[in-house]
């Protein structure tokens, strides 16, 4: 275990606002997991790709850096994955593409560490992160023990998961456990991917999803961001053909919920594509993206996603829900009004 005191909040966010985090706790070892303070836990954080800190922080935050990567079982159809937390996500993919291994290709360059990857249960052109979970390693603080939830257990749903609800701040992810296949399984009917080749490789798919996100996405070591910013809006079925009839080209893909409309498309109609406030904008190539010029504020920031989510809630009768992590100077989480 180290501790760090008075830390920049731009080292552990992507969004790189200008706060100071008072203690941040690092840990390598799962047996040091036992020396936290259960009665008051810290808040957990990961590379930061995902978390804004709108204030400087008074609380303290724990970041759990164990990575290894073990095989747990290997036959002719799959393979088996025991992967601790810290690992990086990306680094993960780039390994499993070099190994064959299908499954995981649709989310490279998806920024982040593996523990992270439950929590949103991350997902990209077709795939999600439920898709090849077999478990969850989870450390409870009052318990303390790890538990292990399967993936039924883990609640798992658009951007969303048990670790956002009822075991949010109960605990750490401290391992997953992932199904690898060797037999090819290509998911590339999302735009985009659907115009590879017939019998498309592995490597195809994977080279295929990093110039993409390339090319829309903003490097957030070159303008700070946090990727996508809002989570793409489920209505149902009878509210998205009302929309029909006054926007004809509203795009929308049916779920199990309702119709899932892009809310990119939503904001670039409100007129918010390189739309800048004070010194943060909607990206330029893609408006889902918010970005940090430099020098930006938490309040300012504040007030450009009320603005956002407002106008479009007025001119479409959608609430957009905020995907990256808000946190107040106390860890709590940002709350919509």
């Amino acid at each position: 275990m180290h501790i760090l005191y008075n830390q920049p909040a731009e080292a552990f966010s992507t969004f790189r606002l200008h706060n100071t985090l008072s203690e941040v706790i690092l840990i390598d070892e799962l047996s040091d997991l036992a020396l936290v303070d259960a009665q008051q836990p810290p808040v957990i954080i990961g590379e930061g790709s995902n978390t804004i800190f709108l204030a400087s922080q008074v609380r303290p935050l724990l970041r759990f850096l164990a990575k290894s990567r073990t095989v747990t079982a290997n036959n002719s159809q799959h393979l088996e994955l025991h992967v601790e937390a810290g690992h990086n996500w990306h680094e993960l993919v780039t390994w499993a593409v070099t190994q064959q291994l299908w499954g995981i290709e649709n989310l490279a360059l998806i920024p982040g560490s593996v523990g992270a990857a439950p929590v949103q249960n991350i997902g990209a052109y077709g795939v999600e992160f439920s898709d090849v979970c077999r478990y969850v390693d989870f450390y409870d603080w009052q318990e303390r023990k790890v538990i292990r939830l399967d993936n039924n257990a883990c609640q798992f749903a658009y951007r969303d998961s048990v670790f956002k609800q009822q075991l949010q701040g109960k605990g750490i992810i401290v391992a997953v456990g992932l199904v690898l296949f060797k037999d090819p399984k290509p998911v590339v009917t999302y735009p985009g991917l659907d115009t590879l080749p017939p019998f498309t490789t592995l490597e195809e798919i994977y080279q295929q999803v990093i110039a993409i996100r390339q090319a829309k996405l903003p490097d957030y070591k070159v303008i700070a961001n946090c990727g996508s910013f809002f989570k793409n809006p489920v209505i149902s079925e009878s509210q998205y053909q009302l929309l029909q009839s006054s926007f004809a080209k509203i795009p929308g893909f049916s779920v199990e919920s309702g119709i899932k409309v892009p809310a990119a498309w939503l904001i670039d109609q409100a007129g918010f594509k390189g739309y800048k406030y004070q010194n943060l904008g909607c990206y330029e190539r893609q408006p889902l993206v918010l970005v940090n010029y430099g020098g930006a504020e938490g309040p300012a920031l504040l007030v450009l996603i009320n603005l956002i989510r407002k106008t479009i809630e007025t001119q479409f009768g959608i609430l957009l829900e905020p995907e990256v992590r808000l946190l107040d100077s106390n860890g709590q989480h940002y709350v919509e009004s």
